[in-house]
């Protein structure tokens, strides 16, 4: 147990490192994470996310990432796949709702904690590598209207823990913290935001989890460009 408090202890502190002076909002997510094994080797992953502006029954942007698993050992999933992304933007005071694409793959290793010989913990680091395409747009009257598109790289590295409360890690309570890092791949990796995150969760099944919980998300801006907004999120994870 020692060195799974030592394991939550490093992430809210490297969480905790990147608050400071910042712009704040307050928004809500809601978001489903799935993985459908199809043979022992391959298998599908898809992810949806709602999330709002700071006006809660607002939509700020809609994320739909589909792809395929492939399952190199118990412990090793790679994964590549496509996300399409609708998001408010704005240009001389004009909003509307333009699409960006991205190309994606990613590695997961997950691993257990032990105490006592025991599994007490599950420990997930995942490393993701996107390839965006950003929409450029202006105002036209009152509507935007796309002009063309930037490319852009993001390197992501992702760490999370479910800790089960109740003794049973098929069934039942857990708790859950994470942290997620992103540096652009141009610019010499600079630094793009961080998501630190914990949950309370109900693990209804071994296929089936219900979390809610609290993200902080710091996103790196010139001065007062900075933002650090406040979320509440809800989620599903389905394993079948």
């Amino acid at each position: 147990m020692e060195n799974l408090n030592k394991w939550l202890l490093l992430i809210l502190l490297l969480a905790l490192g990147f608050v400071g002076k910042s712009q704040t909002q307050f928004m809500g997510w809601a978001a489903t994470f799935q993985n459908y094994k199809v043979t022992d080797k391959f298998g599908v992953y898809f992810d949806a996310q709602w999330r709002s502006t700071a006006q809660v029954n607002q939509m700020n942007q809609l994320l739909l990432r589909p792809g395929v698993n492939f399952y190199l050992s118990p412990s090793f999933t790679a994964t590549a796949g496509y996300a399409f992304i609708p998001q408010q933007r704005m240009s001389a005071g004009v909003t509307g709702y333009l699409s960006e694409h991205r190309v994606w793959e990613q590695v997961v290793f997950t691993h257990k904690v032990k105490a006592h010989h025991k599994p007490v913990a599950t420990v997930a680091h995942r490393v993701r590598l996107e390839h965006r395409f950003i929409p450029t747009h202006q105002a036209a009257g009152n509507s935007l209207v796309k002009d063309g598109h930037r490319s852009a790289g993001r390197l992501r590295y992702f760490a999370r823990s479910v800790v089960p409360l109740g003794g049973r890690r098929d069934k039942g309570a857990f708790a859950a913290v994470q942290n997620e890092i992103f540096f652009h791949t141009a610019d010499g990796g600079s630094f793009d935001q961080n998501r630190a995150y914990v949950a309370a969760g109900y693990r209804m099944s071994s296929r089936f989890d219900l979390e809610m919980g609290y993200m902080n998300q710091y996103v790196a801006g010139a001065g007062s460009a900075s933002a650090s907004n406040h979320i509440l999120q809800l989620a599903t994870y389905i394993r079948l």
